[in-house]
Order: structure tokens, then C-alpha cells, then sequence
């Protein structure tokens, strides 16, 4: 057989294993249940039935797609593993402080939690039109370029990058319209054991590829102490750091919402503090370490590094089944992005100011295409980033500072008018961009820090002294 069809007969053989899978689960735990969830239940929340393997599964590779791998292993530096290490912080916050209340008030959407708190539905659907946003112009587009340029490295094929990434477009798409959140979680967990084991195969093979041997890579590029002109400073990680993390993973509706699927507040806590040790443990080595052995062996190529490493690396049948798992990962983060999008512009926009009687099935095929054709058109733009990872990150301060301090507010204080909150968020966006496109005087995760307390800060001056409210402090969180 030749490696060619021995590769692509490898790929679709485990890509019709983890969808068969799939169906079984999905098939059991439906009957398990005994179909009581509504329609409603199974699309957003997945009939509230997601155990905590799945939660972790889920979790994990709904974040950890090729955006992620691509773009920290195209930094080819140490310093990258931050992003993951810190990231454990988050998913403790969210397990220990923030799912209870979310749970509490038994929300579909994280953004229902700020309607609950202010008593208005109107920063609900601010808010969640800014996480529509960063899905549309943000996440899909960096999704479907980053998986489309790994594809393109590893197996070194002259196909133009936008029809690899129109064809991760169309499977998602499908996988999005056909399938609730039920499927997309459980369809997460087995990818992610997939591509989890392959990533450690491929950090052992790189190693293994320079005799283990990291002479002649600069310092800089090995140390986890970043100075003022790297891409995380060592100081950035006492400011913004932190508040990106809590935003991302406790706010955020994409990877939240797997956490508020399980049957019990302790069921979604044991899958996202499971999420947190593989975070630890595994991933750190995933995400730097391939791009280090590719700066020794190719020199400074960027977001290049990740594929042509893997394709290096590992053995020609090996390669059919990592990109499988690779393809898997986009689609299942794509459809991710797709399925909470769905959620916020239904729950949030729709039903409360358009029809409240909404049709769930044309709703999410409209949302689907419309997201999925403004992404593609997006991706020659994020072709011309130097590093898709700190682009995204940069572009998102726009939105996630912003939205974190209306859930800061919101969690922390009673009496706050919602027509305060807004006009923060409003002003944190206009902050962040001065900070971004006009003056940058410091690092732009410190920027973050001083744009989310401004936004604090002048929701809470702004209630008492414009809308003429007490605010009070009145926290809603309990550690438990």
C-alpha cells in the first residue's frame, strides 16, 4: 500500500471510530436519562447529562486546538507555557468560586447570571453580543487558519491554505447543525484522549530528534523569566495575567458551558479541576517544546514550526492518525465556537427582543453559515500575523476586560444600575483600543489590568453618582 493511501486510510479510520463512538454514547446516555431532556436542554446544555470525564475531556480540547498549538509552538520559546500554566488558576477559580453560582441560579447561559445579578436584561444582551463578536472576527477565523496551516506544513502540500480551511469550514459546519452540545462534548473527550497521547509521542520524538541536546538555542528562548521586549514579561503575570485567565475560563460561554452540563455543581467541579491537572501536567510540554527542537533544527519560522516538526518527526503512518486527531480538534472547537454562539444569540438576543418563540433547528443553520462564511473570509487576514496567538490574545483584550469587569461588579456588589455597568464596558473598549491602535505605553496584559479595574471603578462611580444608587459590597460567591 502506498504511504499516501496508508495515511489518509489511517485518518478515516479513526475518524469514523471517535463519530461511531460518539453516536453510542451519545445514544446511551440519551436512553440512560430516559429522554427526558427538552430540546431546549439537549442543544445548550446537553440535557444537563455530561459526566465529568466528559467536562474534562471537553474542556480540554475545546481550548486546546491548533490556534493554541500553532501559535504558541510558532513563539519556538519556553516563556509560551504561561498561557497554560497560569491557565490552571482559572480553571481552579472557576471549579471552586464561580460554577456554584452559576449553578445557584440555574443559568443556560454565563451571561444569564449578569441579568440575575442587575436585574436587567439589557447587559445580558450587551454582553453577549461582545462574546458573539470575539467568536465571529476572533476565534473561528484564528480555528480554521491555524488547522489549515498545520495541514499545510506537515504533509507539505501546495493546496491554497483557504480551501483546507473551507473544508474544515463545511465538516464543522455540519457537525455544528446536526448535533447538540451532548455530542460535541463527548466527541471533545474522545479526540482529546487522541490527540493528548499523539502530542506526548510527538514531544518524545522531537527530543529524541536532537539527541535531547538543547545547545545553540538562545537563553531566551529557554527561560520561563521573560524580560520587557518578550511576549509575556516576568511582571505581566502579577497584573493582567490572572484577569485573563478568570475571564476565559469562567466567563467565557465556549468553555463554560460544559461546566454547567453536568447533572450536580460537584459532577461539573470534578471535570474542570480534572481539566486542570492535565493543563498541568500534560499540556505545558505540548505547546513549547516541539517549537524550541524546530528553532534548533529550522531556524526562526514562526507559525510554520508545529507542523513541519510533527511531519518530521513522526512516522508516516503515525501522521495519518495525529492529523486525524488534529482535524478533530478544529472541528470540534469550531463547533464549539458554533454551538455557544447559537446559545447567546437564542437565550440572550432573540427570544428576549425579537421572538420568544424561536426556532431553535433554523436559528443555528442561520447562525452556523453566516459565522462560518465571515470566519473564512477573515483567515487571509490572520495569514499575515506574526504570531496567531499573540494576536488573538491582543485582539480579545478588547472584549474580555471589558466584559470580566460587568461580572466582577455583578458578583462582588448589589445596588449597581445596569446602565452603569454598560457605560463601563462601553468606555473599557474604547480604553483598551486607545491603549491598542493609539498609545501603548506598557505591555498590552498590563494594559489589560488597568482596563478591567477602570471599568470596575467607573461602574461603581458612575451608579452612585449619575444613576444614583448605593452600591454595596455583597459578594454572591462561597468558596466551596
Amino acid at each position: 500500500m502506498p504511504v499516501e493511501t496508508l495515511q489518509l486510510a489511517v485518518f478515516a479510520a479513526i475518524t469514523i471510530l471517535i463519530g461511531y463512538l460518539t453516536y453510542r454514547r451519545v445514544s446511551a446516555d440519551r436512553i440512560a436519562q430516559g429522554g427526558t431532556a427538552t430540546a431546549r436542554e439537549e442543544v445548550f446544555l446537553a440535557g444537563k447529562g455530561l459526566s465529568w470525564v466528559v467536562v474534562a475531556g471537553s474542556i480540554t480540547l475545546t481550548n486546546l486546538s491548533t490556534d493554541q498549538l500553532v501559535g504558541m509552538n510558532g513563539n519556538q520559546m519556553v516563556l509560551l507555557a504561561w498561557w497554560e500554566l497560569s491557565a490552571v488558576v482559572g480553571l481552579v477559580i472557576l471549579a471552586k468560586v464561580i460554577l456554584p453560582v452559576y449553578y445557584r441560579y440555574n443559568c443556560t447561559t454565563t451571561t444569564e447570571l449578569l441579568e440575575r445579578r442587575y436585574d436587567d436584561r439589557r447587559i445580558r444582551a450587551l454582553i453577549g453580543l461582545l462574546f458573539l463578536l470575539g467568536n465571529l472576527f476572533i476565534f473561528i477565523p484564528a480555528m480554521l487558519y491555524g488547522g489549515s496551516l498545520f495541514i499545510q506544513t506537515m504533509f507539505n502540500v501546495d493546496i491554497p491554505l483557504i480551501w483546507i480551511a473551507i473544508a474544515f469550514a463545511i465538516v464543522g459546519s455540519a457537525y455544528a447543525v446536526l448535533g447538540g452540545l451532548r455530542a460535541v462534548a463527548v466527541s471533545d473527550a474522545y479526540s482529546g484522549v487522541l490527540l493528548l497521547s499523539l502530542g506526548v509521542v510527538v514531544v518524545v520524538l522531537s527530543l529524541a530528534a536532537i539527541d535531547f541536546d538543547f545547545s545553540g538555542i538562545p537563553a531566551e528562548r529557554l527561560t520561563l523569566l521573560g524580560d520587557s521586549s518578550s511576549p509575556i514579561p516576568w511582571h505581566t503575570l502579577l497584573t493582567g495575567m490572572i484577569f485573563i485567565q478568570i475571564f476565559y475560563w469562567g466567563t467565557n460561554q465556549t468553555i463554560t458551558q460544559r461546566a454547567m452540563a453536568s447533572p450536580t455543581v460537584e459532577e461539573g467541579q470534578k471535570g474542570v479541576l480534572a481539566a486542570a491537572i492535565v493543563r498541568l501536567l500534560i499540556v505545558p510540554p505540548m505547546v513549547v517544546i516541539p517549537g524550541i527542537v524546530s528553532y534548533k533544527l529550522y531556524g526562526d519560522i514562526g507559525d510554520a514550526a508545529f507542523g513541519t516538526i510533527v511531519g518530521d518527526v513522526l512516522p508516516l503512518w503515525l501522521s495519518g492518525a495525529f492529523a486525524a486527531a488534529i482535524a478533530a480538534a478544529v472541528l470540534t472547537s469550531v463547533n464549539s465556537v458554533l454551538n455557544s454562539s447559537t446559545t447567546l444569540w437564542v437565550c440572550d438576543i432573540h427570544e428576549p427582543f425579537i421572538n420568544e418563540n424561536a426556532n431553535l433547528r433554523r436559528l443555528n443553520f442561520i447562525i452556523t453559515v453566516t459565522f462560518v462564511l465571515i470566519g473564512l473570509a477573515m483567515v487571509p487576514i490572520y495569514a499575515t500575523a506574526d504570531s496567531i496567538i499573540n494576536l488573538v490574545q491582543e485582539l480579545y483584550g478588547l472584549l474580555s476586560m471589558p466584559i470580566l469587569s460587568a461580572f466582577i461588579v455583578g458578583l462582588l456588589f448589589r445596588g449597581v444600575a445596569a446602565g452603569a455597568a454598560i457605560t463601563a464596558v462601553v468606555l473599557g473598549v474604547a480604553l483598551y483600543g486607545f491603549f491598542s491602535f493609539v498609545w501603548s505605553p506598557l505591555h498590552y496584559i498590563h494594559m489589560m489590568f488597568f482596563t478591567v479595574i477602570f471599568c470596575v471603578l467607573t461602574a461603581l462611580v458612575v451608579s452612585k453618582f449619575v444613576f444614583g444608587t448605593s452600591p454595596t459590597f455583597e459578594p454572591a460567591i462561597t468558596l466551596r
